[in-house]
């Protein structure tokens, strides 16, 4: 589980760094959740779980400030949240989180990304079993050891804390997410390299070469759909 996340991460930033496609997603995702609460952070945990997100994928404050004032302004753009799941090449699996204006188009193109690339859509239940719900935040500057301790003099639990590369990766519960937060906070650490409200697989798959070139090309066409916000997935992606 620990070398996945730094995996993951890295790949996505990358993908990413040339486009405005993830600031887009970001936007629409911090209207839709500034509209269903207060659109103010600190009375909106939802939100706050949103923007901390944002932070560590480098989303430019005018963008944020702009969902947030649309949300305030009173637009009555109606999105719906979905979940699809799936399966990939050799028993891979596969959750994909989507925010759509356009249900029947969302799961189309959904379906599309699946079947042009070796995979099919799967019920609903038929692969979420596999994965938790679980809080993940990254620090830098700190062992394992002395994050421990920081967490248990704050009271906090913690599934599991990893040293990844440059950072100590916290796992916890989703309710868990601000209370390690503020743990951090409390000892001077406001910048985090991860956090997210995430949903990890019990365990990992390898794939041959072969396999593994055929699911990151599906994986690649679902995170390029406009309408999908996130994507998990059960299959060790590292070198």
């Amino acid at each position: 589980m620990g070398r996945k996340w730094n995996n993951i991460k890295e790949k996505k930033a990358s993908k990413d760094a040339n486009t405005s496609r993830i600031y887009a997603k970001f936007g629409r995702e911090i209207y839709v959740v500034a509209k269903q609460g207060e659109p103010d952070p600190e009375a909106n945990q939802a939100l706050k779980v949103v923007l901390e997100r944002a932070k560590t994928y480098s989303v430019p404050k005018t963008i944020i400030d702009r969902a947030i004032e649309k949300a305030k302004g009173g637009t009555e753009e109606s999105y719906d949240e979905l979940r699809y799941e799936g399966f990939g090449p050799n028993g891979s699996m596969v959750i994909v989180d989507a925010l759509t204006n356009n249900v029947n188009r969302t799961a189309s193109d959904v379906r599309a990304a699946f079947g042009k690339n070796g995979g099919n859509m799967g019920v609903s239940g038929s692969v979420a079993y596999m994965f938790d719900a679980t809080a993940v935040i990254g620090v830098e500057g700190k062992t394992a050891d002395e994050v421990l301790e920081l967490l248990m003099e704050a009271d906090v639990d913690a599934r599991d804390i990893l040293e990844e590369d440059d950072s100590v990766i916290v796992y916890a519960e989703p309710d868990q997410f601000h209370a390690v937060q503020e743990a951090f906070k409390g000892v001077g650490i406001t910048d985090f390299t991860v956090a997210e409200l995430t949903m990890l697989a019990q365990s990992d798959i390898t794939l041959s070469d072969d396999a593994k070139a055929q699911f990151e090309k599906m994986i690649d066409a679902l995170e390029d759909l406009e309408d999908v916000k996130q994507v998990f997935h059960n299959v060790d992606l590292s070198e």
